[in-house]
């Protein structure tokens, strides 16, 4: 039987200051997605992988960063359009109620300022310094980043995952998001089940299965009225396929996806039969990192040598 895995890239702001015309209701429905999805995951006692942009984890900055070998322009919006938006740029109290949640969510990293890795004027020293900001800060914080979640899953300089002692990735989804992808799994009967694998950076690449708002706009009202939401269809078929073989399905997503009530209730349906199927089945919901030391002992490695340890997570007093 297989297992579940939810990740999610928690980065308000950061997901798109660097975007000419940032999605405003995305922009603005950052914190109200992150309070909601904590409190489903605790309705139904479901840990997930958050990993945090970690400019977030700061109570302030001048905007500047000096020392920082961005692009030239790389932090304008913060210093410019958002200087007045702290609510964007900050969030020590949503990354705080993570670590208190009574869930034993796993705190990963999404970068420090949500640099694209895969980028080619992203050179090695630039992802260096956005990983060591950001495991510094964790460190600030008591934790420790096992996974580390690709901004736009640009996946990218895996060897500095490696030297920083992170163990786990996300990596590419082998299977299609949006409407390609329900045509794929239902009508072509592709599982969404993937197999994490250790790579040549001894990093466990733990692929993301399933986008769950990947299918939206017209599209998902019109096939609302007609049908039902189609993701909540692909995710049940996910989690069915999961306790029916080997294999992880992992669900992926952002909190600013949850822009209306109905954003809500699609989760609620999904960690609702999630919740279900686990009660009477031995189908189990793990982590990334989870996920990582097991697949580290099947291969036979030492779990701790790639930054994967059965430490307990330490919470900020």
């Amino acid at each position: 039987m297989g297992s579940v895995v939810i990740s999610l890239d928690a980065e308000l702001g950061w997901g798109f200051h660097d975007l000419d015309s940032p999605p405003s209701a995305r922009v603005e429905a950052g914190r109200r997605g992150w309070v909601a999805l904590l409190e489903l995951c605790a309705e139904y006692d479901v840990p997930a992988t958050w990993a945090v942009v970690g400019h977030l984890m700061l109570e302030g900055c001048d905007g500047r960063h000096a020392d920082h070998p961005a692009p030239e322009g790389w932090f304008a919006r913060e210093r410019g359009e958002w200087a007045d938006r702290e609510d964007l740029r900050f969030c020590p109290d949503l990354v705080r109620a993570i670590l208190d949640s009574d869930v034993d969510h796993e705190f990963a990293s999404h970068s420090y300022s949500h640099v694209l890795f895969g980028r080619p004027e992203t050179d090695r020293e630039l992802a260096a310094a956005e990983l060591e900001r950001s495991l510094e800060l964790a460190e600030e914080w008591n934790q420790t980043v096992d996974s580390f979640i690709y901004p736009r899953n640009d996946v990218g300089h895996r060897d500095v995952l490696a030297e920083y002692g992170v163990g786990a990735y996300r990596g590419r989804s082998p299977t299609h998001d949006g409407v390609r992808g329900l045509f794929d799994s239902t009508l072509r009967d592709r599982s969404m089940i993937v197999e994490p694998l250790v790579d040549e950076y001894g990093l466990v690449n733990v692929p993301a299965s399933l986008f769950l708002f990947g299918f939206e706009g017209p599209a998902r009202t019109v096939a609302e009225s007609v049908w039902s939401d189609p993701m909540v269809v692909l995710a049940r078929r996910g989690i069915d396929e999961a306790v029916a073989a080997d294999g992880v399905f992992h669900m992926w997503l952002h909190p600013n996806n949850l822009t209306r009530g109905r954003d809500d209730e699609r989760m609620r349906a999904i960690l609702s039969y999630l919740d279900e199927r686990r009660s009477e089945t031995e189908l189990t919901v793990e982590t990334m990192a989870d996920v990582a030391r097991r697949t580290n002992t099947v291969d036979g490695i030492d779990g701790t040598a790639s930054g994967i340890d059965s430490r307990a997570t330490a919470r900020q007093p």
